[in-house]
């Protein structure tokens, strides 16, 4: 019986982390095919968003994600929270790999979702399916502009750094030893994080800062006409970027976290006698 209510627990965690994943994936790409696709579109070019309002979807995305998958699964949506929290927070190894593998599916299913409602703008404004609309589903260094020469590994850096920041930050909203939002505003919180992450750090590589968000939909744009998905617009191959990159910087995000704050926070232990009032008294 208790095997059984385990196995029952770990499946409602995974349709969590599918369900907040998909919702994270369904704003996020959805506002990306609306600004990039939709916008080419209109008279004159750009009148359906721009790169604020897709950083502020994103958001959005997230808090909405998290709302959804919260009370189930803790709402990781993003394989280097997960393996962040197994390393830092005494989350099981053991449901790491099911959690990252629910996450890319749910990310897959909305990059589909997406695909399918977008397809006659994306086939309007790109008919080849090319580098062209490839940033509506996954990211590309310098969002694909060759302006700025930046390359995988500079990319690879960015990503790094920014996951680092994510989680920093996450550890230091969810943790109940510091400061923590109440009344329930922590999952606002962290979509704020991501909307100032991508308008702060979205330059050189797209802030995917989450292997799920980046590897899902990429796989359902090579399944829908993107030959080209797992290549930058020099050719290179790309796709392993916003993997590794984030699963590094989640890790050193944490170990930083650890470092300058987490060991240093009270513990939960009760106050010393005389440090509060005792309850009998007036």
């Amino acid at each position: 019986m208790t095997e059984r209510l385990h196995r029952s627990g770990l499946v409602g965690e995974l349709f969590a982390e599918f369900a907040g994943t998909m919702i994270l994936i369904l704003f996020g790409c959805g506002v990306v095919a609306q600004v990039v696709a939709g916008g080419a579109l209109t008279d004159p070019p750009g009148g359906l968003g721009d790169h604020d309002s897709i950083a502020w979807a994103w958001g959005l995305g997230v808090t909405l994600g998290v709302y959804v998958a919260a009370r189930l699964s803790g709402a990781h949506l993003n394989p280097a929270v997960t393996v962040a929290l197994a390393a830092f927070k005494g989350f099981p190894w053991s449901k790491v790999a099911p959690y990252a593998l629910a996450q890319v599916a749910g990310a897959f299913v909305a990059a589909l979702i997406v695909r399918w409602n977008y397809s006659e703008a994306l086939a309007k404004v790109d008919p080849g399916h090319t580098i062209k609309t490839q940033g509506v589903f996954s990211t590309l260094p310098a969002n694909g502009n060759t302006n700025l020469p930046v390359t995988e590994w500079g990319a690879l850096r960015d990503q790094i750094i920014g996951t680092a920041i994510l989680l920093f930050l996450i550890l230091a909203v969810t943790d109940l030893l510091g400061t923590p939002p109440g009344a329930n505003l922590a999952p606002f919180i962290v979509g704020l994080i991501v909307v100032a992450i991508g308008m702060a750090w979205g330059t050189a590589a797209g802030y995917a800062i989450n292997p799920a968000r980046d590897f899902g939909p990429r796989l359902a744009s090579f399944f829908t006409g993107y030959g080209g998905a797992w290549r930058d617009q020099y050719g290179n191959f790309y796709f392993w970027v916003p993997i590794i990159g984030p699963f590094i910087g989640g890790l050193l995000g944490g170990a930083l976290y650890k470092l300058f704050i987490g060991r240093f926070l009270p513990t939960a232990e009760p106050e010393p006698p005389g440090r509060v009032p005792t309850p009998d008294e007036s």
